[in-house]
């Protein structure tokens, strides 16, 4: 393997998307991209993924790890960010796409039901 200096981009991409592969991930990611000013404390954190706090604390350890989220301590209180704005915009044109590929479906699923059925005379 390479390690991120030698690595070739795609390599390093796929990484971040293996970093983002868990939907309670893109979950967070979402909450943050949402919150006002885009910083978060960990308990609107809990209470918007339905997580125990170990949990939580692993995939946010994932999100940190790949530099997709950063954090702040104040006192007792933990609040995450999105490390980079574009990652808000990743996820908007994720959800595009989706909804996109979706609608295509839809499509392609209502002209298969008008064909005839297997057999049917």
């Amino acid at each position: 393997m390479f390690s991120d200096l030698e690595a070739p981009l795609y390599e390093i991409k796929a990484n971040l998307f293996k970093g983002l592969a868990h939907p309670v991930r893109i979950r967070v990611l979402e909450i943050l991209a949402a919150s006002p000013g885009q910083s978060c404390p960990v308990s609107a954190l809990l209470e918007g993924t339905g997580l125990e706090a170990s949990h939580l604390s692993q995939h946010l350890a994932t999100l940190r790890r790949h530099r997709v989220v950063t954090s702040s301590r104040a006192a007792n209180a933990v609040t995450y960010s999105l490390a980079h704005p574009m990652v808000a915009e990743l996820l908007a044109i994720a959800r595009t796409f989706l909804l996109d590929t979706l609608a295509d479906s839809r499509e392609q699923l209502a002209a298969a039901r008008q064909l005839p059925a297997v057999g049917a005379r």
